[in-house]
């Protein structure tokens, strides 16, 4: 995962010191990696203590691993393509500009997302999805719609899956879950009361939870047993679930592509599901 994009989710819980570090470490990454603490300390005005301490707090033993972190993430950034607009659209935007600001705002999301969701994570989820004996996709409002495009993709490969839009119906299912069950929770804000339930009740029956929420610290992330993220600034294109959505459809899809590597038969499966369906179209 991206250390810029960890310090970005974790900036309103920091103290004011913490936060002015990090906000020059995102505004600035590449002078950052060139100054050494003491520089860093001067350039923000906070001490050299100060310094080390924040590197601490995102995880790293020191000054120069969290360097060495801002580094790596600067080399593996993903950027917007050439003659593409990334802002936010505003009321004036002609027709163009607005195609090319939203376009812009989907690539960017989907591109983040799969930067920030580490290689383990995905292989850990996928893993759990293969060998699970039932799989319940669980999602409210806008990230139903992903569950449900997400289940029709499993169950092409042949994989037990439970989704229904009804919280009521989602609660049942969770329910009768158990230890050789997965429960594949999405929520961007991690913060929909009905969907956390849903992942309480999953683990009290000992169900495996997958969570795939925004990067940003959240109720639903912390009762994961694996934990995915989605990276979405709904704020550029002023309006709801638009990249956020991009963002979820993404890492779904590659997981399903992943599993259709990992699963025996997974081809077979789908070109079966596939041939199935072609008798409706005739």
């Amino acid at each position: 995962m991206s250390v810029l994009k960890v310090i970005q989710a974790k900036l309103d819980s920091m103290t004011d010191a913490e936060r002015q570090i990090g906000q020059f470490i995102i505004d600035d990454p590449d002078r950052m990696v060139q100054l050494s603490s003491a520089e860093l300390a001067a350039a923000t005005g906070r001490s050299q203590s100060s310094v080390v301490k924040f590197s601490q707090k995102i995880g790293y033993d020191g000054y120069q691993q969290l360097k060495l972190a801002v580094t790596k993430a600067k080399a593996q950034e993903w950027r917007v393509p050439s003659g593409m607009i990334h802002g936010t659209i505003d009321a004036g935007d002609n027709f163009v500009t607005i195609q090319q600001k939203l376009v812009a705002s989907k690539v960017s999301a989907m591109q983040q997302t799969m930067q920030v969701n580490a290689e383990d994570a995905v292989t850990q989820a996928v893993a759990a999805l293969a060998k699970a004996r039932r799989i319940h996709l669980a999602g409210i409002g806008a990230s139903s719609l992903v569950a449900r495009d997400f289940s029709y993709k499993l169950l092409k490969l042949g994989l037990m899956v439970l989704m229904d839009r009804d919280p009521h119906v989602q609660m049942a299912n969770a329910a009768s879950l158990g230890e050789r069950d997965v429960l594949f929770a999405i929520s961007q804000s991690g913060g929909n009361s009905e969907t956390i339930r849903l992942a309480e009740l999953a683990r009290t029956c000992g169900a495996k939870v997958i969570t795939l929420t925004g990067l940003h610290g959240n109720k639903l992330a912390q009762l994961a047993d694996i934990s995915l993220h989605t990276v979405a600034d709904e704020e550029r294109v002023r309006s709801s679930a638009i990249t956020s959505r991009d963002a979820q459809l993404a890492i779904c899809d590659l997981v399903f592509l992943l599993l259709i590597a990992k699963l025996p038969g997974a081809n077979d499966a789908i070109h079966a599901s596939e041939a199935a369906v072609s008798i409706l179209k005739t």
